[in-house]
């Protein structure tokens, strides 16, 4: 991608939002980032603008403000977190399509969104079904370009450290030694690494001829 862009992102309070959104700002080919968000993030930057609605709406648009080519959705919650799987689809699936209609209605022409391993729209897994079924719906709306990311389990550190995950996260590293094979595709990634990928495939589409990518597991190591 030649010159200057303008990308946006939701989910940018989040383990993979949080690091995404400071790779981009400090990117020099990014010229401007628009964060849509429920509540105002707590620092600023001359890059950042932040659009601010409870259920991640755009309302208003200055119609001189400059239109992004890419767009960033790291949005996501768990069964546990969400109560059930109702409110699990609500945000996994129903809130990730809407905000991918209004990036798309914005001007996005390349799309890049948190996924998981394993997502497909016929899985036995609510979690992994809506993951696939959001997929499904995102590369339907158009977009000239879809990327997504799908991630094992992941490193960082959480605003609201999760129990399980860290749980989850010393298992694997224990067993690290042993994955190989399609079991490294199960190898504990770190966030920032999920997020530099994620940039350089919205900088460098690994295939521009094909209108989707998916990169999952080990080849997020890359």
């Amino acid at each position: 991608m030649q010159g200057k862009v303008h990308a946006v992102i939701a989910g940018a309070s989040g383990l993979v939002g949080d690091e995404l959104l400071h790779q981009l700002l400090a990117h020099d080919d990014i010229a401007t980032v628009y964060s849509i968000a429920r509540r105002e993030l707590p620092f600023r930057s001359k890059k950042l603008v932040q659009v601010i609605h409870p259920e991640l709406r755009v309302t208003e648009w200055e119609a001189s403000a400059p239109t992004p080519q890419i767009g960033f959705i790291c949005l996501g919650t768990t069964r546990k977190l969400a109560g059930s799987n109702a409110a699990l689809k609500a945000v996994d699936f129903q809130l990730v399509k809407d905000v991918a209609s209004t990036m798309k209605m914005l001007g996005v022409n390349h799309i890049i969104v948190v996924s998981s391993l394993f997502a497909h729209p016929l899985s036995p897994s609510h979690y992994l079904r809506c993951k696939g079924k959001m997929e499904r719906a995102v590369k339907s709306m158009g977009f000239e370009h879809c990327t997504f990311v799908r991630p094992g389990p992941l490193k960082g550190e959480r605003s609201k450290p999760r129990k399980d995950e860290a749980f989850i996260q010393g298992l694997f590293d224990t067993l690290h030694p042993l994955m190989a094979g399609p079991f490294a595709n199960l190898t504990p990634i770190p966030a920032d690494q999920v997020a530099k990928i994620m940039l350089t495939h919205a900088l460098n589409p690994a295939n521009e001829s094909s209108p989707t990518t998916i990169v999952a597991g080990k080849d997020l190591f890359a």
